[in-house]
């Protein structure tokens, strides 16, 4: 395998305590009942309309009203984006593993182009990141495999030698259908329908930690097991 390239909430950056702040703080300003965090945390990979469902159940998600509290969750998110927010434990170590030995990573992700690259921005990724794949890059998002192929494409490497890590059923379908070698991050934000089964998403792999991820990519790529810190 030549290249890894991973989704982003809840895989490579754990951001679900900045979307629990937001969340949570709406409910109050609402007087509504708070959201439980653990809740808030499921629905994170779903995106902001699940999570701002979970404040407003009684609303269609087109009604003008709860578009407009879309709206003020993106923009709340947008202006503190990394106000929590870091890279899982363990993930600091493996990125540099893999640059030490030459093999780029990159992001493809549902998140919104400008979100995607300010939350890099934050984190001091952007240079580092070989490609970021986002919505508006392509007519069809994951689990359609366009997204994947576009990665591929701008890393000038064969799908077939690249893995895709992802916490939601739809990484593992786009991964598996752009024939890349899928692992199942079982330490993200597995969505409540889909928790209790892993084995059903047909991933090539699953780890449960990013330390067992980072042993798991050394193997595949080809990078002696002492690199492991």
């Amino acid at each position: 395998m030549q290249a890894v390239l991973f989704d982003l909430d809840g895989t490579l950056i754990d951001t679900a305590a900045d979307f629990i702040r937001i969340i949570q703080e709406m409910c109050r300003a609402e007087g509504r009942a708070v959201v439980d965090a653990d809740l808030i945390r499921t629905q994170v990979s779903e995106g902001a309309r699940a999570m701002v469902k979970l404040v407003y159940p009684e609303l269609e998600v087109d009604d003008p009203i709860f578009l407009a509290h879309r709206q003020r969750f993106l923009d709340l998110y947008g202006a503190d984006i990394a106000v929590d927010t870091d890279l899982f434990t363990g993930m600091y170590p493996l990125l540099a593993d893999l640059e030490s030995h030459h093999i780029p990573w990159g992001i493809v992700t549902n998140k919104p182009r400008g979100l995607s690259e300010a939350l890099l921005k934050a984190l001091d990724l952007t240079e580092r990141c070989a490609v970021l794949v986002c919505p508006e890059d392509v007519k069809q998002t994951k689990p359609d495999p366009e997204p994947m192929y576009l990665a591929a494409k701008h890393l000038k490497i064969d799908e077939k030698q690249i893995i895709y890590v992802g916490d939601h059923p739809r990484d593992i379908d786009a991964g598996r259908n752009a024939k890349m070698y899928t692992i199942l991050a079982a330490y993200g934000y597995l969505p409540l329908q889909h928790k209790d089964n892993l084995a059903a998403w047909q991933a090539d792999h699953i780890v449960s930690n990013v330390s067992e991820l980072h042993q798991v990519l050394n193997k595949l790529v080809g990078i002696k097991q002492h690199s492991v810190t």
